[in-house]
């Protein structure tokens, strides 16, 4: 059973995940009716998610096959090891992440238009500082990169994000979480403890 307390519902705290992240993982449905996974890069606009490679390949025979597809996209942010919070048992010890999964039927995409502005929402994600021509399927340079290049588009039909940080962790427990974090002080215990305080429903109530 899936624990409601970490689902996220606000479509723009998922939106806002999916711009943030560039790595995921793609599920196709092999010829021998095993899924198969494949990490790479994706853009997310308009409510759909691209991503793009060569034009065969494995996942490229499989979708030609089986349109159906799942995607996940997660980041971790903090183990929290049991230590925290208990002197003598190990299962407090726990993480604390972000993820999505997403359903939905792949496409591929043969409008250069389109194309293009898929390829563009990928440079704008990996390289924001630009140093390069806008992406012009017209741009005799680009034209047979664009025709080369398959992207693929993802129709998504089912959306569901968890974000968990201690949405159920209640007092004194939270704040000995939150003080192993600032003593521990790793790349994002900070991000972490400021997300336990946005999202745990016990804190919000406190004064």
């Amino acid at each position: 059973m899936r624990r409601t307390e970490f689902s996220i519902t606000e479509p723009e705290e998922t939106e806002s995940f999916l711009q943030e992240m560039s790595f995921g993982v793609l599920g196709t449905i092999g010829e021998d009716g095993w899924p198969q996974l494949t990490p790479l890069n994706f853009a997310y606009q308009n409510g759909e998610l691209y991503f793009h490679g060569s034009r065969v390949g494995s996942k490229m025979e499989h979708l030609k096959r089986d349109p159906r597809v799942t995607f996940s996209v997660a980041k971790e942010y903090a183990i929290i090891p049991s230590t925290f919070s208990d002197p003598k048992l190990a299962c407090p010890a726990t993480s604390y992440f972000k993820s999505v999964l997403i359903k939905g039927y792949a496409e591929p995409i043969a409008d250069l238009d389109l194309k293009a502005s898929a390829l563009t929402a990928f440079m704008r994600k990996l390289q924001p500082e630009g140093g390069y021509a806008p992406i012009d399927p017209l741009d005799p340079d680009y034209t047979p990169q664009i025709k080369a290049t398959a992207v693929v588009r993802i129709r998504i039909t089912e959306l569901s994000a968890k974000f968990k940080f201690g949405q159920n962790v209640k007092e004194p427990r939270f704040s000995k979480i939150t003080e192993g974090l600032e003593q521990r002080n790793r790349p994002l215990d900070v991000e972490t403890i400021e997300l336990m305080r946005a999202y745990c429903p016990h804190h919000k109530e406190q004064p």
